[in-house]
């Protein structure tokens, strides 16, 4: 299956230029980076598929409301794929000394990466829809810049500024359920809130990746490649959803319903969103630049919209499409403020 898997990658990589992608934490993509490649139909697919499986992934998260408690489906989730990884990433487990050196780091970005964030995902969903959870994720430039501000001393433009503000009003949209007037007295589902929270660790997570402490940069950082450094990661985030999922156990108010349906979904969730998704953007940044590329993430809660249409009877509401306009907008302008600092 492993080998099925990466199979499909390498179909879709072709002959996309800097296939050998290095790990996140080994360059940092500059708001000036040159563009050295065409934005080809090929890339644009390769670019168009991880918002898909990500939209999926909350699509999914919400079907398996009542069949698997939210944290088993992460732990379970986890575990196979890392299984999947192991063939092609082993080899940094050759270094034990290099792993235990670093273990805070890693246990920290495995937390918050992978224990936290997709465990607040599937939480969220069991009380939101997965049209709102997949907008307030494309709320992160927000939440980027506010950990950046407060944690890294990076200050926003003004153009950044009024994309986070527009953001914001997006989210607030999506929130109040299209109310703003009443927004004082809105009574939030647990889901969104949580789904805010996965955002906030997720900026956290990011910034720790382009801001890596002085033993992973330059000559002291292991030569690892991009699924060398995701298996190191997962394999403390899936220490952390195990633990998670223990201590769901005993209080959770449903067990594990084993159909083909679930098993399908399980394998879903393992292949698509946690590894080909993470291998096509990781390859799509590389070639065209994070600016480029961040306008295909806000893809995600179209594909989300769509999906919960056909396959929950979910159908989007008004505020759904002007809360993704908000947004949209907000990506558009800090994305030319940075081309332009």
């Amino acid at each position: 299956m492993a080998l099925t898997v990466w199979g499909i990658v390498a179909v879709l990589e072709g002959n996309v230029s800097g296939s050998a992608i290095v790990p996140a934490f080994a360059r940092r993509c500059s708001a000036h980076r040159t563009l050295t490649s065409a934005l080809t139909p090929r890339l644009a697919l390769l670019l168009t598929l991880p918002p898909l499986l990500w939209a999926g992934n909350a699509v999914v998260g919400r079907a398996m409301v009542g069949s698997v408690p939210p944290l088993a489906l992460n732990a379970m989730r986890w575990w196979l794929a890392l299984a999947l990884l192991l063939p092609i990433g082993w080899r940094a487990l050759r270094e034990p000394a290099q792993i235990a050196s670093r273990w805070k780091h890693f246990a920290l970005l495995g937390l918050l990466g992978v224990g936290s964030y997709n465990a607040l995902q599937y939480l969220a969903v069991q009380t939101s829809t997965p049209l709102n959870v997949t907008l307030i994720a494309a709320s992160s430039p927000l939440w980027m810049l506010l950990v950046g501000l407060l944690f890294y001393r990076e200050r926003p433009g003004a153009r950044q500024l009024l994309g986070a503000a527009l953001s914001l009003a997006g989210v607030l949209l999506v929130i109040s359920r299209g109310s703003l007037a009443a927004l004082r007295e809105v009574h939030l589902v647990p889901g969104d809130l949580f789904m805010l929270l996965a955002v906030l660790l997720w900026a956290g997570y990011s910034w720790m990746l382009a801001r890596p402490p002085a033993h992973l940069r330059d000559a002291a950082r292991p030569a690892w490649n991009w699924a060398e450094f995701l298996l190191v990661q997962m394999l403390f985030g899936t220490a952390w959803a195990t633990l998670a999922a223990a201590v769901e156990a005993p209080l959770a108010s449903v067990s594990i319903h084993w159909t083909p349906a679930v098993a399908a979904a399980l394998l879903y969730v393992a292949i698509g969103p946690s590894l080909i998704a993470y291998r096509a953007w990781g390859l799509g940044v590389a070639t065209v630049g994070p600016t480029v590329a961040t306008f295909f993430a806000n893809l995600t809660p179209v594909f989300a919209g769509l999906l919960s249409a056909a396959l929950l009877g979910e159908a989007p509401r008004w505020y759904h499409a002007a809360a993704f306009a908000l947004i949209a907008a907000g990506i558009v302008v800090s994305a030319l403020g940075a081309r332009r600092r």
